[in-house]
C-alpha cells in the first residue's frame, strides 16, 4: 500500500508547489473558493451543519460559529457526511483493528489521546489521507531531501505505538521501496536506541523536540553517530536551547511542524528558518483570544480556530484547538505567499492560572519559564503545578548548581506579571515523565499531588 499511496502524494506534490508560488491574492481568492466548496457541501451532506450554522449560511467565515471537540464528539454521526460512518462502529473497529486496517474498507481512522480533556475520532477517505501525509512531506520538499523513484529514504521516526495514533498510521503509511521507516518508541529510555540508530543511518529523524534534543547530546558526546539531512520536529514547544543544540549537533536542518490529528500539518519551517509558514492553502487559520476575536500580529491569541479545506468526510469549520500562538505579517525571503507563526506556546492546557495580587488569576505560559529555565545546564525541564506551589523539574544538572539561579529570576518574573508570592522548588530528576503518546510537556498542571515521581535526591 505504502507505494501506491506515495505515488499519489508524488502526484499531488506539483499541485501544492505551484501553490507556494503564487501571489497573496491568488492564494486568498483560491482560499474563498475552496471554503464555499467545503461549507455547500456540509450543508448539502451534513444534518449537523445545516442546524449548526441554520440563519449564517450567507455569513463570513469569520461569523460562524466555533466548534468544539465535545460538539463534534456529542453530534458525530450527524457531523459527518457519510450516513454509513457511526461512532459506535468506529469505536468497534479502532478496538480491534491495526494501523492499516481500513474502516468500512474504506477510511482510515486517527484518535487523539485525550490530553486535552477528552478523546476524539477522526475520519479521513483515501484522497484526504493523500493531503494529510503530503502536509507531513512538504517540509522535506521544501529542504530538497524528498523520497522519490531514484532518492530512498531511510527514517528514524519516533512514534507512538497505538495503532490508531496519526504518528504510527503516518509511519505504516510511508513504508514502500522508495522509504525504509525504524519506528522507535518515545516511551522507552534512548540509550539502548543508539547502536540501532549507528547502525541504521538515517537521513531523515522525526520526533519530538525533546527525544530529538537527547538524540543531539548523545552526538555531541560522540556516542551516537548519524548525518541526517533533514530533523524534523513537532508535538512540543522547541524552545531556543532545544533548536541550539540540534544546530550544535547536525547544523542547520531543523524542520519544525505545527500540526494536529484533525487537521496534518497546519505549519512549517522553511529553509530560511524564520517562522514556521501556515499552510493556508490547506487550512485557514484564525488567531483569537478566549471571546473569539482576531489577535493582532505579534501577540499571542487564547486559541486558534481551524477551518480544514480539504476534509470533506468530516468537515472542521472553525474547529477549537487550545493552542496559544504568535503570528507575524513579516514576509520570508523565501518568497512563499503564506503567513508565518512566529511562535507556539503550547496548549491553554498546559499554561498556569496563579493567584494575583490583585485577587485575580494570572495566566503564566510556558515561554515565561523559557526565558529562565533555557539559561540553565540542564538536559530538559518541566514546570509541575502542585497545590502547594510550584515545582521546576531539571534532568541533567551538575551537581554544584545553585538553585537560587533558577529560584531567584522565577520569583522577579511571575511578580513582574503580577503573580502573587507562592513556593517555587527544585527537583532534580532522572527524567522528565512522558504520556502514553511519548510526549513531554514543558508546563503541566496537578491535583493532589505532593511531589514529582521521578524525582531523586539533590
Amino acid at each position: 500500500m505504502g507505494i501506491l499511496q506515495l505515488i499519489r502524494v508524488a502526484r499531488l506534490k506539483g499541485r501544492l508547489e505551484q501553490r507556494s508560488r503564487w501571489t497573496r491574492a491568488a492564494l486568498l481568492e483560491y482560499q474563498a473558493r475552496q471554503f464555499e466548496a467545503l461549507r455547500r457541501h456540509a450543508y448539502s451532506q451534513s444534518p449537523f451543519y445545516r442546524e449548526f450554522h441554520r440563519g449564517h449560511t450567507d455569513r463570513p467565515l469569520e461569523e460562524l460559529p466555533v466548534l468544539t471537540k465535545s460538539t463534534l464528539m456529542e453530534r458525530f454521526d450527524d457531523l459527518v457526511t457519510d450516513r454509513s460512518i457511526l461512532l459506535r462502529s468506529v469505536e468497534e473497529h479502532l478496538a480491534r483493528s491495526g494501523p492499516n486496517d481500513l474502516y468500512l474498507n474504506r477510511y482510515r481512522v486517527n484518535a487523539t489521546s485525550g490530553s486535552s480533556g477528552q478523546r476524539g475520532f477522526f475520519v479521513f477517505d483515501r484522497d484526504e489521507w493523500t493531503t494529510l501525509l503530503a502536509s507531513y512531506l512538504r517540509p522535506s520538499w521544501w529542504a530538497g531531501a524528498a523520497p522519490s523513484l531514484t532518492r530512498r529514504w531511510k527514517m528514524a521516526r519516533f512514534t507512538s505505538q497505538v495503532p490508531w495514533h496519526a504518528t504510527m498510521q503516518i509511519a505504516e503509511s510511508l513504508k514502500s521501496r522508495m522509504v525504509s521507516v525504524l519506528a522507535l518508541d518515545p516511551t522507552r529510555p534512548i540509550e539502548p536506541m543508539v547502536s540501532q540508530l549507528n547502525e541504521w543511518q538515517p537521513n531523515v529523524v522525526g520526533g519530538y523536540p525533546s527525544v530529538v534534543r537527547a538524540l543531539a547530546e548523545l552526538q555531541l558526546a560522540g556516542r551516537l553517530r548519524i548525518w541526517p539531512a533533514i530533523v524534523a520536529t513537532g508535538g512540543e514547544v522547541v524552545t531556543p536551547q532545544v533548536r541550539s543544540r540540534i544546530e550544535a549537533a547536525w547544523g542547520s536542518v531543523l524542520f519544525d511542524y505545527y500540526g494536529a490529528t484533525e487537521t496534518g500539518v497546519m505549519a512549517v519551517e522553511c529553509r530560511e528558518h524564520a517562522g514556521m509558514h501556515v499552510l493556508e492553502d490547506l487550512t485557514i487559520l484564525e488567531n483569537v483570544d478566549s471571546r473569539g476575536r482576531p489577535v493582532p500580529p505579534d501577540e499571542v491569541g487564547e486559541r486558534v480556530l481551524a477551518t480544514v479545506l480539504f476534509r470533506r468526510t468530516q468537515p472542521l469549520i472553525r474547529y477549537e484547538i487550545t493552542d496559544c500562538v504568535r503570528t507575524s505579517n513579516r514576509i520570508c525571503s523565501c518568497g512563499r505567499p503564506f503567513r508565518l507563526i512566529e511562535s507556539v506556546a503550547g496548549r491553554q492546557e498546559e499554561s498556569l492560572q496563579l493567584p494575583g495580587v490583585s485577587r485575580e488569576a494570572v495566566r503564566i505560559d510556558s515561554l515565561v519559564f523559557e526565558s529562565v529555565l533555557d539559561t540553565i545546564p540542564a538536559s530538559q525541564w518541566q514546570v509541575v503545578q502542585l497545590p502547594t506551589g510550584i515545582h521546576i523539574l531539571m534532568a541533567g544538572l551538575p551537581h554544584d548548581f545553585d538553585e537560587r539561579r533558577v529560584i531567584d529570576p522565577l520569583h522577579r518574573e511571575l511578580r513582574a506579571r503580577g503573580a502573587a508570592p507562592l513556593e517555587i522548588k527544585l527537583v532534580r530528576a532522572t527524567e522528565i515523565p512522558r504520556g502514553a503518546t511519548g510526549k513531554a510537556v514543558l508546563v503541566r498542571r496537578t491535583e493532589g499531588a505532593t511531589s514529582p515521581a521521578v524525582a531523586v535526591p539533590s
